[in-house]
């Protein structure tokens, strides 16, 4: 195994999901630095891996730092995992990555489980575009607020929740999104209780209050982006705009036909970079 740092993606719940390549990076590195290393103790326990292990979460020092350093300077190999799926997202490791690189230490991946990929592969909500936006804010004025910013996204939108806040997460996306945006709920992914039920943010709201069991364990909620209103253009305004976009920045092009057609500018811009105009700056 060539020396460096080895991302590994460990499973989110059915530890079966462990690939083989993670088995046999955790067995042969030096070192696995752990967001938990309690946490991890029964997956190695699991796969008879007695590497040793450190901790490595948010909280880490320049110490923890330093020895991994060292590890990695003297030709050896450190593996970092995190409690589960795919370490840096939204799990800590950022710092240990940037610092690792900028000494010039290769960084290795070794993929595997993520709860917001697997997720999104059983949504039935779009996929070709989607925005990872991690956990929302826990206060509901910046909740609310960055719920606003993310409104008008026709991306499908996906959040990680913790089951205390799920039902005023949801709550406030039917404030904000409206309570006919599809939505779905990812829950215990891979476990013996996974839930995936797609329905409008209203429904979601009633189901979750009306089953506390499902306000329980490792939650996914996926959003459907905001329709684009600009596909239904009709072929006069569609036309005038292109030709426009051609003389023009896209963005003042959309604004003049926003003025004259009585459309959303934001509608016209988009519909100029899906039709594949230039973005003008």
């Amino acid at each position: 195994m060539d020396p460096g740092l080895y991302v590994v993606a460990t499973p989110i719940g059915n530890l079966d999901d462990l690939s083989p390549r993670a088995v046999s990076v955790l067995r042969a590195a030096d070192l696995i630095a752990a967001e938990d290393t309690r946490h991890s103790q029964r997956l190695l326990q699991h796969f008879s891996i007695d590497t040793p292990t450190m901790a490595y979460h948010d909280h880490s020092g320049e110490r923890d730092l330093a020895r991994i350093g060292e590890c990695l300077a003297g030709g050896g190999t450190v593996a970092l995992v995190s409690d589960a799926g795919t370490p840096l997202i939204s799990d800590p490791g950022y710092r240990l990555l940037r610092y690792v690189q900028s000494r010039g230490f290769a960084v290795h991946p070794v993929p595997g489980p993520c709860a917001a990929i697997a997720a999104l592969s059983v949504s039935g909500l779009p996929t070709d575009r989607f925005l990872f936006e991690g956990f929302l804010p826990a206060r509901a004025g910046a909740r609310e607020k960055r719920l606003e910013a993310l409104a008008g996204e026709t991306a499908t939108l996906v959040f990680y929740e913790a089951p205390h806040r799920v039902q005023e997460s949801l709550g406030a996306m039917v404030d904000v999104l409206g309570g006919q945006r599809e939505a779905v709920l990812a829950r215990e992914l891979t476990k013996r209780f996974e839930t995936v039920r797609r329905a409008p943010l209203a429904e979601l709201l009633d189901f979750i209050g009306t089953d506390p069991n499902q306000q329980r364990g490792e939650i996914v909620l996926l959003v459907a982006g905001r329709e684009r209103a600009a596909g239904s253009l009709n072929p006069e305004v569609a036309g005038l705009l292109r030709r426009l976009a051609r003389e023009l920045p896209a963005r003042r092009a959309a604004a003049v036909v926003a003025d004259w057609a009585g459309l959303r500018r934001n509608d016209l811009y988009d519909y100029l970079l899906q039709a594949g105009e230039p973005s003008d700056d």
